[in-house]
């Protein structure tokens, strides 16, 4: 049996918000020092943060220059951008779990013409068996579902793309970003949340788009269709082409993201994957060792990295997710239908190897 007596804390494996990283602790000290907190979001003070935060992001994703990078309230309301700003008629959503259909759910909120594509909990999906429209307008895909934990292979994206090219396609990646390697020139917009993988407080969005979703959105503009108000494409990109924001935003949030960015890239990019993808295959073993579970995704090609999801089959799943906090790990409780049958456990870089060890050897014996 290995020594965990470093694990004094609690550690958060839940699926967002989540453990803060590491370093998060010092940047806020050293934030409220420097009076970040205090500083007008026009001044050049804030400016020098936007450009280092932009950077370090662009940096560790591997963003082309001429994508955008701008920042939101939250994830949730770039759905919202998304619609309002890259659709006039029509949007196709490939659903499979509570979060992408949620995603489609705006639209229909929003008066467009929403069609979708839904299989059962725990599915990916097979791209000979889409319907989708030869002249859809908007695609919008959840590369990781945190519902259900099925993962979309970038394989399959690319294809879409070359099956749809005049498409703008929207990637939801919530949940897992950065750990996909993705080629953002196979799409047209993508964004996520700092609570998750970047282990930040909650309270910021990160929307990426190119100069096609901008075009768009100004031809809408130009047609007398609403795309927002502040938050529109135009306003957004006339602010940050100025390093600054419509709004007086979430400073704090933009500051503490390209701090923990530029640590993630003195870390690099490809030891956070090499661990990440080390952590998931140990968790995966434990769960198919272990009687009292089951992966929930039965194709190994749709599992997802980042959030691991499994029926707890013999106890109830909150008696085994209390058992775990003894040991100084909480894990997820399943999503919405699955809550009181399933668990969800993130494995974001913030989590360590020692954690997850420790993790597979309870589970193994529960």
């Amino acid at each position: 049996m290995k020594n965990y007596s470093n694990l004094n804390l609690m550690n958060f494996l839940t699926p967002g918000p989540s453990q803060l990283y590491f370093t998060v602790e010092d940047h806020i000290k050293k934030a409220l020092k420097e009076n970040i907190c205090a500083i007008s979001h026009r001044s050049k003070a804030f400016q020098q943060i936007v450009v280092h935060t932009i950077s370090q992001i662009r940096q560790l994703m591997n963003i082309p220059e001429d994508y955008y990078i701008v920042f939101t309230a939250s994830a949730t309301e770039i759905w919202e951008r998304i619609i309002q700003n890259l659709s006039i008629e029509n949007s196709y959503h490939l659903v499979n779990g509570s979060f992408s259909k949620k995603f489609y759910d705006f639209s229909v909120s929003l008066k467009r013409k929403a069609s979708k594509y839904e299989v059962a909990l725990g599915q990916g999906f097979e791209l000979a068996d889409l319907p989708i429209p030869e002249q859809v307008e908007l695609l919008c895909l959840t590369q990781n579902e945190t519902s259900s934990g099925v993962s979309m292979p970038l394989s399959d994206i690319y294809e879409l793309r070359k099956k749809f090219p005049n498409a703008i396609i929207a990637v939801d990646m919530v949940s897992s970003a950065p750990y996909p390697d993705l080629d953002f020139s196979q799409i047209d917009t993508a964004f996520f949340s700092v609570q998750k993988c970047f282990g930040l407080p909650a309270g910021l969005g990160v929307w990426i788009f190119n100069e096609r979703c901008v075009e768009k959105s100004l031809a809408l503009e130009k047609a007398g269709i609403s795309t927002g108000t502040y938050h529109s494409i135009s306003s957004l990109i006339k602010n940050i082409k100025n390093n600054e924001t419509p709004e007086t935003p979430n400073m704090l949030g933009i500051y503490l993201l390209g701090k923990v960015c530029e640590d993630m890239n003195r870390r690099t990019i490809q030891a956070i994957r090499t661990e990440i993808s080390y952590k998931a295959g140990l968790m995966y073993y434990a769960l198919r060792e272990s009687k009292n579970f089951e992966i929930f995704v039965k194709e190994e090609k749709f599992r997802s990295k980042t959030v691991i999801v499994a029926d707890v089959l013999q106890t109830p799943a909150s008696t085994l997710i209390n058992h775990l906090k003894e040991h100084q790990i909480t894990v997820g409780s399943g999503y919405g239908a699955g809550k009181d049958k399933q668990i969800r456990i993130a494995n974001f870089p913030t989590h360590s190897k020692e954690t997850f060890e420790l993790l597979a050897d309870l589970l193994i014996k529960a």
